[in-house]
């Protein structure tokens, strides 16, 4: 077997009307992401497991979807591969609730193709959402991808060049100024370092309510944070992330016509939905919806809780 070849393969049986594409794109960072991208309708995953480091390939096949996985880790990568594709996505009581508001109606109706993924991954998941913290999307990415770089270390499998996400012991033994160049300051730099020296611990969480307890008792990771970790690792579809910037006016112009909203308007419009806010918040980024870009001025939020 060469290196170009899987280890092994396993064949998944989506929904009719899955869309691979758009229930995988939560674990990109971007098109260009390192760690995983979508090519020629093929989705590439790059991971570490306990088996040594991974590549997962989804691409579908007569209605069928095909999941390949190289290097070591492999079996332990197709074993979670139906969830890493959305397929373990439970909407049990969805229909019910999305009836309660005509738009989310819908949306539930033409996107029921889109399924929430769950990587089963706590750690890989919060490098990405700590670069988040109090910066736009770009500079996330500029710093994430360049920390990947940094510390490069090849995925197996044939698509090149795809990146391992780095290891948790190697982010937690570097010191500040190895984040700086990246434009990390000194919170985030130490946020990432206290977070990776804790990795196993967070990787023992038993489920996403448990791994927010755990999360939200580290320095610098509040409640934002470890709902955009528990909506990814753990396929939570309740997960809402409080202290977002555009969220809540997203959610209060969607759901009452409203251009501005805060943490608690949305929550309260949410609350009809609960046990899928999260997954109603997906429906309206899937669709697009945003709020107005010019209404009344926005009150200045701390973000303190990250």
């Amino acid at each position: 077997m060469t290196e170009t070849e899987p280890a092994a393969t396993r064949v998944l049986h989506p929904p009719v009307g899955y869309r691979l594409t758009a229930s995988v794109r939560a674990l990109t960072f971007s098109p260009y992401d390192p760690c995983a991208r979508v090519a020629a309708g093929t989705f590439w995953w790059a991971t570490r497991t306990p088996d040594g480091p991974a590549t997962l390939a989804l691409r579908p096949a007569g209605g069928e979807l095909l999941a390949e996985g190289y290097g070591p880790g492999a079996e332990h990568v197709l074993a979670r591969a139906d969830a890493i594709a959305g397929l373990r996505d439970d909407l049990t009581g969805f229909t019910e609730l999305a009836a309660a508001h005509p738009l989310v109606a819908r949306l539930a109706r033409e996107h029921r193709g889109l399924r929430m993924p769950a990587t089963g991954e706590v750690f890989p998941r919060l490098l990405r959402a700590v670069f988040e913290q109090k910066v736009t999307g770009k500079e996330a990415y500029r710093a994430y991808s360049a920390m990947v770089r940094h510390f490069r270390e090849p995925a197996p499998g044939p698509l090149q060049p795809l990146l391992l996400p780095p290891e948790a012991a190697t982010v937690a033994a570097a010191p500040y100024w190895v984040f700086h160049p990246f434009g990390v300051e000194q919170r985030r730099a130490d946020t990432l370092r206290r977070a990776a020296a804790l990795a196993d611990r967070l990787e023992r969480s038993t489920d996403a309510a448990d791994a927010t307890r755990r999360l939200t008792a580290i320095p610098g990771i509040g409640p934002w944070t470890a709902a955009e970790v528990v909506r990814i690792a753990y396929g939570d579809p309740d997960a809402v992330s409080v202290g977002d910037f555009h969220i809540p006016n997203t959610v209060a112009w969607a759901l009452a016509g409203e251009p501005r909203g805060d943490d608690a308007r949305m929550l309260a419009l949410l609350e009809p939905f609960r046990g899928h806010r999260g997954r109603v918040c997906l429906l309206l980024e899937a669709a697009g919806i945003r709020a107005p870009k010019y209404g009344p001025r926005a009150p200045i939020r701390s973000f303190a809780g990250y």
